[in-house]
């Protein structure tokens, strides 16, 4: 009843007018509210007090009595046998949770505990040629026998090829949607949504059930496929379009960007070809070539440990914010999200600090955004 609770108020700061996703986070992060539903009952003074909240945007908040809709998207939800997940709850994607405006809400269908799977996003064009089609299926395969779930946004071309390919192998996977959980899109890609659901895998959105496929809600989708993955392969991929706009997301979130390689009289291809030209991604010729950047162990989801960490911080002067980053080092090595769980602080932030302690000496970045005593 307490989550039912969180995710009915959660909807409905949703609901209030000017109030986004980053908003939302933002007056989360600020009040610390362990009763969300109190947000409703703040004051305009202490409100306006919070940065970014003006007083017509607190006003928008005081003033919100709207919770007939909010309970009518909760029973459509229940209706149409889906289940709501917040930012606040067990299941919801690890890497997600870190990323610069994570969905407060995700819709889901199908297996909830997938969601904390280490995966894989493979991405590509929507009208790939025969060396794409043949590329995506085997990288798909290949990814999914290894234990990663392969996480895409169920469009035509590379993304359906993907979810079929980790389908084939009795692998995990995850459709991420532009549209309400109960509006596929495409129509014709609804059995691959359907079998997905019905061997382990979840269909996920942030979008209430309903909302149409709007051209504007592709980005968001595409972050949110980045978000929750360690990396992103981009199969095929022209100069513009979905999947290079996936690719700057999982660089901007501190994500692996593998690239495969196509002739360099392939259009189809520029992109991929560009992306690895410029240094923005890898390119991959093995399964290996990826396993060794993501820096995690394979089948378990745990990352790797060192077991005899070196301590040359101790016997350096250090700060005590960056006593604070080495001592969570000594216990295993860390990804730049977790360290910013564990201490509250965002990764821009965060980032300087772990540069001075490598030039110290005292720490070093591993494949993967993996970090780790030396």
């Amino acid at each position: 009843m307490r989550q039912r609770n969180q995710h009915r108020s959660l909807l409905a700061l949703q609901q209030v007018p000017d109030f986004g996703v980053r908003r939302i986070k933002l007056l989360l992060d600020k009040t610390g509210a362990a009763d969300i539903s109190e947000l409703f009952s703040m004051n305009m003074r202490d409100l306006t007090r919070i940065d970014g909240f003006g007083e017509h945007v607190a006003r928008n908040l005081t003033d919100f009595d709207d919770w007939e809709t909010v309970d009518n998207i909760l029973e459509k939800t229940e209706k149409i046998g889906a289940e709501l997940i917040s930012i606040y709850d067990e299941d919801y994607p690890p890497l997600l949770r870190h990323v610069y405006d994570p969905p407060i809400l995700l819709w889901l269908k199908g297996n909830r505990e997938v969601l904390r799977s280490d995966g894989i996003a493979v991405i590509g064009t929507r009208r790939p040629g025969k060396y794409g089609m043949m590329q995506a299926s085997k990288w798909a395969q290949k990814i999914a026998k290894t234990g990663l779930c392969i996480n895409s946004g169920l469009a035509y071309g590379v993304d359906a090829i993907a979810h079929k390919g980790a389908l084939e192998t009795g692998g995990k996977t995850v459709a991420v949607l532009g549209s309400g959980i109960d509006v596929i899109y495409p129509a014709k890609n609804s059995h691959i949504a359907k079998k997905i659901i019905e061997t382990g895998g979840a269909v996920i959105t942030e979008h209430a059930p309903g909302a149409a496929p709007d051209a504007v809600n592709f980005p968001g989708r595409n972050r949110i496929v980045s978000g929750m993955s360690h990396g992103v392969l981009v199969v095929e991929s022209g100069i513009k379009g979905g999947s290079m706009i996936t690719a700057r997301f999982a660089l901007d979130q501190n994500r692996e960007v593998f690239v495969i390689p196509h002739p360099l009289d392939y259009a189809r291809g520029e992109g991929c070809n560009y992306l690895i030209r410029t240094g923005q991604g890898k390119l991959v010729q093995s399964i290996d070539d990826i396993l060794d950047e993501i820096s995690i162990e394979t089948g378990s989801g745990e990352s790797k440990v060192n077991e005899t960490p070196a301590k040359k911080w101790v016997a350096l002067s250090l700060s005590e914010e960056l006593k604070q980053i080495c001592e969570m080092l000594t216990e295993t090595d860390l990804h730049i999200d977790q360290i910013s769980d564990r201490t509250g602080k965002p990764t821009y932030t965060l980032l300087p600090k772990l540069l001075e302690l490598e030039m110290l000496g005292a720490v070093k970045q591993k494949a993967g955004k993996y970090f780790e005593l030396i």
